[in-house]
Formats: structure tokens, sequence, C-alpha cells
């Protein structure tokens, strides 16, 4: 919209302006287009709003990707923007979608409005409520910011909080993850204030529910915790008389008298958990799994897969006529990580059979949805197997840290008395796919990967977000690491990161979509558009690093000789 034109129209909100903003939760497909938008400026309207702002891109949807190439979109888009403009609800209203720059306020502008489509990163919402309160704060003005909410059926999430911010202070703010569809945000503001401010400074698809294979690690209960999270948020919008949400649930659990009012009770509609156990599985892994199953409510099977593996490899070695052996009873590695593989492998096919059928054999309805549990960290170094239990129908939390999991973890154990996590979260990360040591596990995920997760997490930043290849990434890290490694242990572990994605970046064209919470996510599918075939060897960057370790060490020494 010109700022002529809303200035002109503004002038007749006089000096009391009414605003009102809207966040919708999208969902591809849906049938009516504009329905949702009526409904928003009809509750404006019951409000008392004489303006009304919606999201960026709300009558197409802002995930809509290649189609938007395709004539089809705009056509229905216009078809939907006619629809609006004949229905009564936009009657005696201002109804904008447009886009404003904060540049306006040079010009006078007093009311600034931005229909985004703002996706969910950890800790984005206090960097975007930060930007609109500074944007306010610089020259004054009123600054409404509406946002998407929900899912457009690709990897991204729009998590609302819709805003009103006035001379750099919020005067109201929507909802995070709310499960309504519309929110309307109402404020009545006095435009006098922003002058005399002025004059002092001069952002739906699901079948039965899902099945996770749970280990009782950190990755898999951290993903159990998120379901059981939805399951109490669901019970308590019911509680709060949200009735989509209702419909919702019964056609879930195809149930048209059901009302879910316990958390755990629901969770076991919706929620199966699954142990999967071989004989290189420990007692306690076992027990943790068992024992937040109980708590959160899943429906909770175990089960042993050694059968299924044993069968696998007896093929291979009665076909080959040789029989491979862990690394402790003296195979060699490639035995070693393909006899880690096949039980990893065999865990992926069971945890669909299970996902298919398992309400069959219950005597329910529908199938189960496969959840993922690897971390991001790990999809960096490519710990995990290709087509094992991180693949998966979608991954929860394939876009966070374990440094974040674990601090979601500790959250859940504060707020939700889950206190099966306090084993959990003491115990060392562990994939449990070689043979135990006296009934102990003689595995950890940190030894595997010959770095620590911290370790992992820095480097990934560097990586994607700084843009810093090997040889920078070792002159950033000589500086950063200072005072717990020498040069030539940077150099090494810089050398080791880089050998280990570069080997394993193929596993990133099939990982399991995964909510996009990280920015340094390598998922190449969206978010880390780079080769997935390198020269792992890195020659000249290796060669650069080295160069510079000789001139620091010859320096350091130097200066010793010298003082």
């Amino acid at each position: 919209m010109e700022p002529e034109l809303l200035r002109s129209m503004l002038t007749s909100l006089a000096n009391a302006s009414h605003l009102a903003i809207e966040l919708f939760l999208t969902i591809q497909s849906d049938s009516e287009g504009s329905d949702d938008i009526d409904s928003s400026i009809e509750i404006a309207k019951y409000k008392g709003a004489r303006y009304r702002l919606g999201p960026e891109l709300e009558i197409c949807g802002y995930g809509c990707s290649d189609h938007y190439y395709e004539s089809d979109t705009l056509l229905h888009s216009f078809e939907v923007l006619a629809k609006l403009l004949e229905s009564p609800a936009t009657q005696d209203i201002i109804c904008d979608v447009g886009i404003p720059h904060i540049e306006m306020g040079l010009d006078g502008v007093e009311i600034f409005t931005n229909s985004s489509g703002s996706h969910h990163v950890l800790r984005k919402a206090h960097t975007r409520v930060n930007v609109v309160n500074s944007a306010t704060a610089k020259n004054g003005g009123i600054y409404v910011l509406a946002n998407q909410k929900g899912c457009d059926g690709d990897r991204l999430y729009y998590d609302g909080c819709a805003m009103i911010s006035m001379n750099g202070d919020t005067i109201a703010q929507g909802s995070q993850f709310s499960l309504n569809d519309v929110e309307v945000l109402v404020a009545t503001l006095d435009l006098e204030d922003v002058r005399s401010y002025r004059a002092e400074i001069s952002c739906r698809n699901l079948e039965a529910g899902f099945l996770l294979p749970l280990s009782g690690g950190i990755d898999s209960s951290a993903t159990a915790c998120i379901v059981y999270s939805m399951c109490r948020q669901v019970c308590l919008a019911v509680k709060n008389g949200n009735q989509d949400v209702l419909a919702d649930v019964r056609r879930i659990v195809n149930d048209e008298t059901y009302t879910p009012e316990d958390s755990q009770e629901f969770c076991g509609h919706i929620f199966t958990t699954c142990y999967m156990a071989s004989e290189n599985s420990s007692q306690d892994t076992y027990n943790r799994a068992k024992l937040l199953a109980e708590q959160i409510g899943s429906y909770h099977i175990n089960l042993n897969i050694d059968v299924a593996v044993k069968a696998i490899v007896g093929i291979f070695s009665m076909v080959m006529g040789r029989s491979p052996q862990f690394r402790v009873c003296g195979g060699s590695s490639r035995e070693n990580l393909a006899l880690q593989n096949v039980q990893a492998r065999i865990r992926m096919v069971l945890a669909y059979l299970f996902a298919q059928l398992s309400h069959w054999a219950r005597g329910m309805s529908g199938g189960l949805l496969v959840l993922g549990s690897a971390n991001v960290d790990e999809s960096l170094h490519g710990y995990l197997t290709k087509y094992d239990c991180s693949s998966a129908d979608i991954n929860p939390i394939g876009g966070i840290s374990k440094t974040d999991l674990r601090n979601f973890i500790q959250y859940c154990m504060e707020n939700f008395q889950l206190t099966a996590l306090r084993s959990i979260m003491s115990a060392p990360p562990t994939a449990e796919l070689e043979p135990l040591a006296d009934g102990q596990v003689s595995q950890t995920d940190e030894e595997d990967m010959g770095m620590t997760y911290t370790e992992l997490s820095v480097c990934g930043k560097l990586r994607k977000m700084a843009k810093a290849g090997p040889y920078s990434m070792f002159c950033k890290l000589v500086n950063m690491w200072k005072e717990i490694c020498t040069p030539r242990e940077v150099a090494s572990k810089v050398k080791h990161f880089f050998r280990m994605y570069s080997i394993n970046r193929h596993k990133m064209t099939t990982l399991t979509p995964a909510y996009h919470a990280e920015n340094y996510s390598p998922e190449d599918n969206r978010f880390d558009l780079r080769p997935f075939l390198y020269n792992s060897t890195w020659s000249w960057q290796f060669r650069s690093i080295d160069k510079q370790v000789c001139m620091v060490h010859f320096c350091s020494r130097f200066i010793l000789n010298h003082l």
C-alpha cells in the first residue's frame, strides 16, 4: 500500500487507533482459503477494530515453494480475493496484507504494518520482539506485526507471536504455538503518544498417532517428551473449550464421544513407544525407557531383535562362507561396523512394521507415523547409520543440538515431574551396538565420534553460520580454545571434523524431514545447499592449517627464547 493512500485511509481513524492483527494456523491444502480470513475479520470487527492486518501470503499460504510458479496458484488466490471483496465481513473495516517500510517513519508515517511469515528458530522470538521494539524506539511510531502460525507441510513451523509495539514498548503480544486456528490481537492506542514521543526524541496431516523407538537415551527421550508436551497442550486447549482441537482429537482416535481430560491417558491413545533390545543392550537403558513410558502414559512395547539379526547375518554367512565378528572378538573395523549397522537397520524395519500393524493387532483403526530422534550434531558429523532409526516419517529433534536437548530434558524434569529423566540425563550417550563388557556399556557416542557434542556444535555453527572452511575454522578456534587446546590439538580436531563431515555428507540426502530449529542445520534439501560428494583429504586446506601450526609453534618458541 502506498504511504499517501495509507495516510489518507488512516485519517478517518482520528487520534484513537483501534488495531487488530491476526495469526493463522495454516495447513497445506485447506479447501476453503477465505473462511479463516473471513472469520478473523468478523472477530476484529466484533472487538471494535477499524484496521485489520493479516499475515504475509495469507491467501495461498507461505510454504507453496515451486507452486508459486503455477498459474493455478495465482488464479485461485485472485478467486479468494474476489470472494473476500464480495463478503459483508470486509465492509466498514480497512483490511491490509501489504508490507510497508520502516523508512516511512522519516516521512512522518505513524503506523507501520508488517504481514510477516517468520518461521520459528530457537531463540528467534526474543530477537523478533527486540527488532520490532527497536524499530519504534528509534523514531517512534506504532508497529503492527502479523505472523503465520502452523505448518504448510514442509520443514518449517511458524510460531505466531504477533505483536503491537509503540515507541519501543510491547503493547500486546500473541501466544506462541497456540492450537487455535485463528488468533486476533487488538489494542487501542493514541497517536498523540507517538507524536509526543517523536517530539521528545526529534511468523495438518496425521494418522492415528505416533510410534517412537525409545532407547532410553537423551535423544529419543526428548522426542517422547515433545509428544507428551503436545498431549498436555491438547488437554488444556480442550479444557478451555477449543472445539476445533476437540474435533481433531476425536477424528484421530476415531471416537466421536471421546474427550481427553488427562495427558497421560490421551498419550496412551496416540503414542506408542518401543524398546528394541539386543544382546548388546543393557538393563539400565531397558529400565530407563520403561519408566519414562510409564510416566508419560505411552503404550509401550518391549521386543528383542536378536533373532532377526542372526537371521540376516546367517544369510550372509551361508552365501559367502565367512562369518563377521565384532572387534572385541577379533574382527576387523569393517566387520565391526557392518554388524552394528545390521542391528540399526533392522530396528528401522521393525519400527515401520509396528507402526503399520500395532493398532490393527490391538483392534484399533489407523496407522502410526514413525518418529526419528537423531539430533543436529549427529547429522552434521554423520554419526548415524543410513536407513536406520534416524530414517522415519518426521524427526522432531533433527534441527536441535544436544546442548539444547539437555536443557529441554531439564525443563521437563522440573515442569512435568518426570523423575525418570534424572537417570537419563546422567547416563553417557551410547548407541549400544557393540558387545557389553561384564554387563556394562563399553561404547559411548563421543568416543565413537572422536569429538564431544559441545565441540561438534561449535564447529557446526562456524561451518554454516560463520561460513568457515577448514583453515578459517582453525584460525577462529585457535583463539577460542586457547585455554583448553594447543594449536596442534585444534588442528587435529578441525581436520577430523571436516574429514567425517565430508565422508558422511551423502547421508544428508536421505535425512528425515525435521523441524527447523537451528540455523546450522546440515539438511541439504533447503537449508544447506552444498555438494554431497567431497574429496575428504582436503589437501590444500589441511596443508594451510599445518603451515599455520608450524608458524604459531615457531613464534611461540621465539618469544620464549627472548623473554
